[in-house]
């Protein structure tokens, strides 16, 4: 008999048991779960599949390359520096032509600086001095521009004088410009070449229109009618972040540029296209703080008949271009589109489960719909009696 009873319960593995469906006429709970069941409809279709494209297999690891080159000529005349004729060899640092390059705008130098012994600038405290004990020989003067001779240099009646230092004299001259001395600048173009690749659906394409008419690098880009042209107007630039050209050209900033790849392949190669943003990075909330602008200084140096060694410093001021590319392409793959359906499939039933509570324990016939949807019944077998409570929906 115990064998019996272990056989039955084997074979009773390979039994099908199917649902028992009951049909309430209950108004508030039909329209309530028809209403449910269009959410989750409206959510997967609008949502999930028109929205999201959950029909597809994304890639959001794009491969890019940037190579720009910019274009444009200024003249200045200074009194420290006299005519100069500036190229984009003279204003674009590096000259290689990357993804993150500044233009010079404005420029201050100090010409002829010699190796020798002068007067610290009175703007730098820790360079003042009221006598020779206040310049320890040897020390370096905190953000300053050389090391103290232990001299205190007097200029005047003023009490407090400024310690002589060994450095490049004179020193740099600290006044801040008025206006931009490349105004023209905002006339400069920089060409930006993209190439991007994605691995995964071995895609790969370009910002520039596929042409063999040289003549079309004489465009000028615009969202709608030259969405292909690579060429950038700096001036643009600057307004379509937001800012005036003339404001950033005197003290310098920064503006990004981001390339926005959105491909979606199963609409074809045409289809997948470059979008372009501009900002302004150094300020935020387009507030003016002290630390907005951008400049940095670099040398030129020479030599006279004599052999003397001599420098010009320069402090420039100007644009710094940040060249970002993102982007993610989406091609139909049955995978994800099984598991989106799935999913929505899954929340049916959570539908189904909110009905059944709010029609067996909050209406008030839920005894009546209870008796109905639990039934028991009991089996006698040799070893007792067992009662088994089956479940239908």
């Amino acid at each position: 008999m115990a064998a019996s009873g272990w056989k039955g319960r084997l074979l009773s593995l390979f039994d099908y048991k199917t649902e028992k469906y009951i049909v309430a006429k209950n108004k508030k709970v039909g329209i309530l779960y028809r209403l449910f069941q269009l959410s989750i409809i409206g959510y997967i279709i609008g949502w999930v599949f028109l929205t999201r494209k959950g029909y597809q297999e994304k890639d959001e690891t794009i491969q890019s390359t940037v190579i720009t080159k910019l274009k444009g000529v200024s003249v200045t005349n200074t009194s420290a520096s006299g005519v100069l004729l500036w190229g984009p060899e003279d204003y674009v640092i590096p000259p290689q032509g990357e993804a993150v390059l500044f233009v010079v705008t404005n420029f201050l130098e100090t010409p002829n600086q010699k190796l020798g012994y002068c007067a610290e600038s009175p703007k730098v405290l820790d360079g003042l001095c009221q006598k020779d004990e206040d310049c320890i020989q040897g020390k370096v003067v905190k953000a300053g521009h050389g090391i103290r001779s232990g001299r205190c240099i007097h200029s005047g009646e003023n009490i407090n004088g400024t310690c002589e230092i060994f450095a490049w004299c004179p020193i740099e001259r600290g006044f801040k410009p008025k206006s931009a001395l490349l105004a023209n600048a905002e006339n400069f173009t920089i060409y930006i070449k993209n190439f991007i690749k994605f691995p995964k659906f071995k895609f790969s394409k370009s910002n520039i229109l596929e042409t063999t008419n040289v003549s079309y690098l004489t465009c000028r880009y615009d969202e709608k009618l030259h969405p292909y042209c690579p060429i950038f107007r700096l001036g643009d630039i600057t307004r379509r972040a937001g800012h005036n050209f003339n404001d950033i050209a005197t003290f310098g900033g920064s503006i990004g540029i981001q390339i926005q790849w959105e491909c979606d392949l199963d609409k074809g190669y045409s289809e997948c296209n470059p979008q372009y943003e501009f900002n302004r990075q150094d300020i935020a909330n387009s507030n003016k703080t002290i630390a907005m602008g951008f400049n940095f200084r670099h040398t030129r140096y020479y030599k006279n008949a004599a052999g003397e060694s001599y420098r010009s410093l320069f402090k420039v001021y100007g644009v710094r271009f940040n060249i970002m590319v993102n982007g993610r392409a989406g091609m139909f793959n049955i995978v994800p589109t099984a598991i989106s359906v799935g999913s929505g499939l899954a929340l049916m039933g959570v539908g189904v489960f909110l009905c059944d509570m709010i029609l067996l324990y909050i209406m008030k016939n839920g005894t009546a719909y209870r008796e109905m949807k639990f039934e028991g019944s009991q089996q006698t077998s040799a070893e007792g009696n067992h009662d088994k409570s089956c479940l239908a929906s």
